[in-house]
């Protein structure tokens, strides 16, 4: 019968014993590993389950034209609470016979809503628009208008639907693009 040293025992059971416990630590850290990713994954997908993106959309065509590109992008805070950034963009033309008169006018907003109930809620936005202004002459300014009022959305699914509005302008003067404080606009929310 051959003896083993003791030595050689030690290292065989050293051996066997870290080969198990790396064994060991791998699959916790694999495990570990794993479930970071899949909070990632869960934490992005709740982003974006979140966000809903829309806007409006005016057209006319004629004397005088009219073009109004209001795309948004916003996030549900939480269900009765909504807020977003939009970028608006309009064009007007006018032809008078012997004058013609045409404008861009660009700029951006950001707003709240506070659903009141689930399809009515209260809106609240502040829009900055640069646009043309005449006083003997052409010069473009910076005009800023804080819009108030309430909404409708009639759903067509639980995060999207057909919006309704009617703001009050509670800045107005001289130089808004609004031709009455009182201001009503449709659009669309997509959910994602």
């Amino acid at each position: 019968m051959t003896k083993y040293p003791v030595s050689k025992i030690i290292l065989f059971l050293s051996f066997f014993i870290s080969f198990a416990a790396n064994a060991q630590y791998y699959d916790s850290t694999h495990i570990a590993q794993k479930e970071q990713e899949r909070k990632a994954e869960e934490a992005e997908d709740s982003f974006w389950k979140k966000t809903f993106f829309g806007g409006g959309l005016g057209l006319s065509f004629g004397n005088p034209t009219y073009v109004d590109v209001s795309p948004i992008l916003g996030y549900r805070i939480n269900e009765k609470v909504h807020a977003g950034v939009g970028v608006n963009y309009q064009y007007y033309e006018y032809d008078y016979g012997s004058y013609r008169f045409s404008t861009n006018i660009y700029g951006g907003s950001v707003f709240g809503r506070y659903y009141i109930k689930k399809d009515f809620f209260t809106h609240g936005e502040i829009e900055y628009l640069n646009l043309a202004a005449y006083n003997n002459i052409e010069k473009r300014i910076g005009v800023t208008s804080v819009l108030v009022g309430g909404g409708y959305i009639q759903r067509f699914s639980d995060y999207s639907g057909i919006v309704a509005m009617v703001l009050y302008n509670l800045t107005q003067n001289e130089y808004s693009p609004y031709a009455s404080p009182l201001i009503i606009r449709l659009g669309v929310n997509i959910g994602l």
